[in-house]
Order: structure tokens, then sequence, then C-alpha cells
């Protein structure tokens, strides 16, 4: 699948909404995307490790037409996976590393998906899994989806804008990577922060704060891209990867709190 390297052994190490990654002799990770890659994520890739403080993948091999793209494997595992680790002690080197990307010149794309539209998808997720919530929860999202989403930021940086403990690496009570980059865009930088509120929790997200560089964002934006994107886990995690179910329902409480 790489050239020049002979497949010894393959494991799958998971699938997510776009891409399926696999490990390859125990040295290379290889994401196959579920339609072609962007032909700029190499380039953004490079130009993110020029700058991020924490390690990133950057690209051996890029097919963009076949949606492959291979790098060195990074150190760690998903932080979803439930490695135990303080998230209030990952906090420092998020707050540095977000400051980093998002104060970076690097172009892409911009993603400037209406904040109404978040809302009707988060709707349609919620019919989906609402049978599988406790009734406390439900009604706590109901009263979400009733009310009017938060004005839009104007705010337009350089995100990773899929910052979920799913592409955050951990090994020895530290991050030692951040992966798939694949929705990288020129955005709201509360996206940033909204996943990182949802996943790590409201004391690691404080600390966060204390650490980055820039303004902070609206918290309402914070907590609505954190909300919309919990729904659409869940039924992610119901239709293909059970491991975001459980991480939904385990942060119901502070998201939708």
């Amino acid at each position: 699948m790489i050239p020049g390297i002979v497949e010894h052994s393959r494991v799958r190490l998971g699938e997510g909404v776009d891409n399926v990654a696999w490990e390859i002799n125990g040295e290379y990770v290889v994401r196959v995307g579920k339609g072609a890659v962007n032909p700029a994520e190499v380039a953004i890739l490079r130009a993110v490790a020029e700058v991020s403080p924490l390690p990133v993948p950057v690209p051996v091999h890029a097919d963009p037409e076949a949606g492959v793209l291979a790098y060195r494997k990074l150190p760690g595992v998903p932080l979803i996976d439930g490695p135990a680790v303080d998230p209030v002690r990952l906090a420092p080197a998020l707050g540095g590393f977000l400051t980093a990307i998002h104060g970076a010149p690097i172009g892409a794309e911009r993603d400037d998906y209406p904040l109404s539209g978040l809302l009707e998808e988060a709707e349609e997720s919620f019919a989906e899994v609402a049978p599988e919530l406790p009734a406390r929860a439900r009604a706590r999202v109901e009263e979400f989806l009733g009310t009017a989403p938060p004005p839009a930021g104007e705010a337009v940086v350089f995100c990773h804008n899929d910052l979920g403990a799913e592409h955050l690496l951990v090994e020895a009570g530290a991050i030692s990577g951040v992966i798939d980059w694949g929705d990288a865009a020129l955005t709201d930088p509360a996206r940033d922060f909204a996943l990182l509120w949802r996943d790590l929790g409201p004391a690691a997200y404080a600390r966060i704060l204390e650490s980055y560089g820039g303004p902070a964002p609206e918290h309402a934006r914070v907590l609505f891209y954190a909300r919309c994107s919990l729904l659409e886990d869940l039924v992610h995690g119901l239709s293909t990867d059970r491991r975001y179910f459980e991480a939904g329902l385990a942060h119901l409480d502070w998201t939708f709190g």
C-alpha cells in the first residue's frame, strides 16, 4: 500500500465518519478515506508540523484520488480509549498548541457552515438516539433544541476543526500527538474549544483557557458546538463505533448541564 514498503502486518486501528485507519508493520499509519483526500491536506500537515508544539502526522505517501494518506506512527493511544490520565494535566499543552495553530498563517478552505444548519442536524441526530438516552438527558437536549443558536463569531483562524478525544494521542500521562487533520479549515476558533469542553470537561477547559494566548471564544458558541457534536457522536456510536456512544453518555451532564 506504501511504495517501497513491504507489508508484513496490518492492524485495523479504527473507523471514523470519514476514514478507516490501519497500522502497517507497527511503524506506519495508513488512513484510507471514504472519498478522495483533499490534496491541500498534505500541504496543511507539513505546514502544521512547522508550528505545532505537539507532534502531528507528517505524510510519507499520499494518493489523493485513492483516498490514501500514510505517515509514520506517532506514539501513544487515543484518549477516547480511556488511558488513565487526568485531563487537567493535559490542559497547558493543549492551550499552547491552540495558541500556535490559531495564530499560524496556514492556508485552508473556509468552513462557514451556519449555526442554524448545525441545529437542524442536531435535531435529526436526537431523533435517532432519543430512545437510548435517560429521561433527564432527553429533557435537557429538548430544551437546547428549542433555543435559537447564538450569534455567529466574527474571528476566523486556522483550526484543527475536529479536536476530539479520538484525535488526541497520550502516552505516560501526556499528549504525544494530534492526528486526523482532514477537517482542518479557516473557521471559528470556538469549534476547537468546543470538543475539548465536550471530551475533557469544565475543569480541564478552564486550564486550557489559562494557557491560551488569544482571546477566549464566547462560551455560548463553545457550548452550542459541543452539544451539536455530542449528538452527532451518539449517532455515530450507535451505527459504527460504540466507543463514541459510551463517551457521549459519559459527557452528557457537563455538556448539557
